[in-house]
């Protein structure tokens, strides 16, 4: 499959084919809040965010800024290959349970050491989540969990037709 064509980045944008691979992890200088079942689960200003190419950032947020009772342990487990084996939370907020909605890294491979135990969610999966107050767009598909804002331009990976990339 031929590589997509990148769209060029505007003032103050940035493009997901300009994120390193392997990824790379940055602080958050932004306040980012998650909901779920009409609550507010997610407010932090201490978020991490891991840039690979092609993908939308993955937002991570320290666990004890989700309120008491919203991760709950899920089944199953994942491996990226940049990072290692994933275990996952499931998200609850008001009545609502998001099964495996969230995940965290226990013991991350070298180099992503920040990240460990820190949550990342679904977007898509959630009521909504934000960046500084802007609503974030869920990237396409249900394996990656990519957060899509404004300053931020694809073509993404995750949508159907795009696993060869």
């Amino acid at each position: 499959m031929a590589r997509p064509k990148r769209i060029e980045p505007g003032p103050g944008q940035e493009s997901v084919w300009d994120y390193p691979r392997p990824p790379r992890v940055e602080p958050v200088r932004a306040r980012v809040t998650i909901e779920l079942g009409g609550q507010l689960i997610a407010d932090s200003t201490r978020a991490l965010r891991v840039l690979e190419t092609s993908h939308p950032p993955a937002y991570y947020l320290p666990p004890e800024d989700f309120v008491a009772g919203a991760l709950v342990p899920g089944e199953g487990s994942s491996f990226c290959e940049f990072k290692g084996r994933a275990a996952y939370y499931d998200i609850v907020g008001g009545t609502q349970r998001a099964e495996r909605a969230g995940w965290y890294y226990p013991s991350p491979s070298r180099g992503f050491e920040s990240i460990a135990g820190y949550v990342s969610v679904y977007p898509g999966r959630m009521d909504r989540c934000t960046v500084d107050g802007e609503t974030v767009v869920a990237q396409e598909g249900g394996f990656y969990g990519g957060w899509i804002t404004a300053n931020i331009v694809g073509p993404f990976k995750g949508a159907p037709g795009t696993w060869g990339w």
